[in-house]
């Protein structure tokens, strides 16, 4: 062997002594060997057990992982261990991390991560870690996993027992408690692209159930009383109507010009469904409409809002020949059985996109209600509303009503508002003149673009407005 070799080979074999060296190392500060404890809880050889992989989606782990800890609690509790072995330990499967020839994983502290389980509460969950538990006096071992972005394993466990008739029976309880004790029901929620939202779970944001009284709304007369009784009264009737064999499944539409009141109506649904589930999407969150029925039919009873669902009447998949996502919505709600107590709240600015998919696809919609421009008795109700206790006359509200024909719900908040802003940068107390000063601006020339973005067209009703009375914003 020439001296260069010799040097080569000399050099190779001192580097993987120190690697073995530096690996024996690592196993003895990483406690006892996983497969050692996990053997020993299993009392046999815990590399020869068949494990079982069990997936979950990402908005469920949570569920997952209240639903373990009281499987443990019913066995007579668990011990929780960790797996010390770095990024490499993510990459493998459970059986991989028992099996010694891919080298000594020892224990170690197990990693958590925090979950949100409501607008305002969280749940330490595990996220990589392995729970020693008894079910039905039968020892189980049961890795949980939270999946990595780019990691090869989704979210959900792997279960080894040495009887392995249990396993089964094991996955369909943990699978019944999720449902049971899920943090989703009752929650109000809507799918979010934003994944550092503190209050996002994979996708699923949790929002405060809002507080908005019948008084709040105003609707031409009976409308409210219409979709309250069709939204909530079905509800509330549930048992009843199964017994007469009526249906539970509906829809509602509302439909009207932009800034009317349909989403403040929806509002005032969800104050009045507490302990309902709720589901919001609108924009491009639309698409996950299938996982939404999904999750409205387990979480029943619930509600899936469906804002400015036109907006999706002609938007066709990625691929040629794909249907437009309209017609993915029809099917999801035609998914679910008659007797499931889910309601489909639908809002859109252009029903006349909707009315032929629909009158194609007749039993999704049972109730289409409009949200019409309010007239002028709606608009005294309206500013008056929007005022609240501030000390603006009732003829100064009544005279901005008669010369506002044509405007929406928005144009009367933003009114007010101006009113109260005008005040404040005058530093006096907000009174009638402010209310006419903003009532001009808003009626002028120069706010003829404001008045669109609040849904409403050049002012048709002051006297210098008579000439545009036809002028609208098409919606």
């Amino acid at each position: 062997m020439d001296p260069d070799t010799r040097r080569f080979v000399t050099a190779v074999r001192t580097f993987l002594e120190e690697v073995v060296h530096t690996q024996r190392a690592e196993d003895d500060d990483a406690g006892p060997g996983l497969a050692d404890v996990v053997g020993a809880h299993l009392g046999t050889d815990a590399r020869r057990v068949p494990v079982v992989r069990e997936e979950v989606p990402p908005h469920q782990f949570a569920d997952l992982d209240v639903a373990l800890e009281e499987v443990a609690r019913r066995g007579g509790g668990e011990r929780v261990v960790g797996v010390a072995g770095g990024d490499q330990r993510a990459h493998m499967s459970f059986a991989d991390l028992l099996e010694t020839r891919y080298g000594r994983f020892g224990t170690a502290a197990p990693d958590r991560v925090n979950l949100p389980t409501g607008p305002g509460s969280t749940r330490r969950a595990l996220a990589l870690g392995v729970r020693l538990l008894h079910h039905e006096g039968v020892p189980v071992a049961v890795l949980q996993r939270a999946a990595l972005q780019h990691g090869p394993y989704p979210h959900g466990i792997e279960v080894a027992a040495a009887d392995e008739a249990v396993v089964p029976g094991f996955i369909e309880g943990v699978r019944r408690l999720m449902l049971e004790r899920s943090v989703l029901r009752g929650q109000v929620l809507s799918f979010s692209h934003a994944p550092f939202d503190h209050h996002s779970s994979a996708g699923i944001t949790f929002l405060a159930r809002p507080d908005v009284p019948a008084s709040a709304v105003v609707l031409p007369p009976g409308s409210l009383e219409r979709v309250v009784r069709h939204v909530v009264g079905v509800g509330e009737a549930a048992e009843r109507l199964r017994a007469a064999g009526q249906h539970l499944k509906r829809g509602v539409l509302l439909y009207g010009p932009p800034g009317t009141g349909k989403t403040h109506t929806v509002r005032h649904l969800v104050s009045r469904t507490a302990g309902t589930t709720v589901v919001l999407l609108s924009g491009t969150a639309l698409a996950h409409v299938s996982t939404a029925a999904h999750l409205a039919r387990a979480m029943q009873p619930a509600v899936v809002v469906l804002e400015d669902v036109d907006l999706v009447a002609e938007d066709r998949g990625s691929h040629p020949g794909e249907r437009p996502l309209l017609f993915e919505l029809l099917d999801a709600m035609d998914g679910l059985g008659g007797d499931a107590d889910v309601a489909f709240v639908l809002t859109t600015n252009r029903a006349d996109l909707l009315e032929r998919a629909l009158a194609q696809r007749p039993g999704r919609v049972d109730l289409a209600v409009e949200v019409p421009l309010p007239d002028e008795a709606a608009r005294r109700a309206l500013f008056r509303l929007y005022a609240g206790d501030l000390p603006v006359s009732a003829a100064a509200l009544d005279a901005a009503a008669a010369r506002t024909e044509g405007v929406t719900a928005s144009f009367a908040r933003e009114l007010l508002r101006r009113a109260v802003l005008l005040a404040a940068t005058g530093g006096h107390e907000v009174g009638d003149a402010d209310l006419r000063q903003a009532l001009e601006e808003l009626l002028s020339d120069g706010e003829r673009l404001t008045r669109s973005l609040l849904g409403t067209g050049s002012n048709d009703g002051d006297e210098r407005g008579d000439e545009r009375g036809d002028e609208r914003v098409e919606g």
